[in-house]
């Protein structure tokens, strides 16, 4: 109920998770089956850089503050230019959170259903999504959300599960509310965001993951500093179920590019899977499959 994110608002991990964000939507309108989008902590919306809460951290010029205003990164390009479209040339003031950039890319016959929890944050966010007819904001613990919202009347769907883990067991509850949600609409695509400190505390819930019977399970990770130093933020990941295709070849030159641009030294990055999607039995005369590589 404490936290905030305007204080954190366009960091290097919102770069992360904004940039896959973005891009795992433009992926899914390849068909024109129409989305719900469904975020389980959803913040204000759009935050002002030059506000108070994000000048006393100051944490974006370390994060959307290093990057160019235009790529031609698959991964950056849709992202960069959402950014771009809600400030003055040359500016960076303005910063959307996910609610904002799905409602930017999402089509006019698509969907938005956003939970947040803390009572000013809610009324700031209902505020910025007003004139949006396809926006439903619940003011809702968003643990709730797989049980309340899901299966969608839409046949396609994006949960984010972006809580802000200040308490021990939010790891836990992630992965709970990941198996309630594969549980009630099996073809759900599910992004878990979750911030790396110190990356031996992360093997419970790498495990958890590998284990919740997910379909197929792909992990994508950026740190900026050395991943091993638990007294502050050294990078994020996202757990990404049922990822759209080809976000994981996107990844694998885009991770490296967005190291190159963030990296505070020691950083690195890494994508594979916690859980493989199966393999059929081959087709008699069917050339078999080549084994997946591992990025470093």
């Amino acid at each position: 109920m404490n936290y905030r994110h305007a204080y954190h608002a366009g960091n290097f991990a919102d770069v992360l998770k904004h940039a896959v964000l973005q891009r795992m939507l433009v992926l899914m309108q390849r068909k024109e089956a129409p989305i719900a989008y469904l975020d389980s902590h959803a913040g204000v919306g759009l935050y002002d850089l030059h506000g108070v809460e994000a000048g006393k951290t100051g944490e974006w010029h370390s994060g959307i503050g290093r990057l160019p205003a235009q790529s031609n990164s698959p991964l950056l390009a849709d992202y960069l230019a959402q950014v771009a479209a809600l400030n003055s040339e040359g500016e960076r003031r303005y910063y959307p959170g996910s609610p904002e950039l799905a409602r930017r890319v999402l089509r006019e016959y698509d969907s938005l259903q956003l939970c947040e929890k803390h009572p000013q944050d809610f009324a700031l966010l209902k505020d910025n999504m007003r004139h949006d007819e396809r926006v439903i904001c619940h003011q809702r613990d968003g643990w709730q959300i797989g049980k309340a919202l899901l299966p969608t009347e839409e046949k396609r769907a994006l949960l984010l599960i972006d809580p802000p883990f200040e308490a021990e067991d939010e790891f836990s509850q992630a992965v709970n509310t990941l198996q309630e949600a594969i549980g009630r609409m099996r073809q759900v695509v599910v992004a878990i965001w979750y911030p790396i400190k110190a990356e031996k505390q992360l093997k419970g819930f790498y495990q958890a993951l590998a284990n919740s019977g997910a379909p197929k399970l792909l992990r994508a990770e950026l740190w900026v500093r050395p991943a091993d130093n638990a007294a502050s933020l050294n990078g994020s990941g996202l757990a990404i179920v049922n990822p759209p295709w080809p976000l994981e070849e996107e990844l694998r030159t885009g991770l490296p590019e967005l190291l190159k641009l963030l990296d505070q030294g020691g950083g690195g990055y890494r994508l594979d899977w916690l859980i493989e999607e199966p393999v059929l039995a081959p087709t008699p005369g069917a050339k078999p499959r080549k084994p997946r590589q591992k990025a470093r």
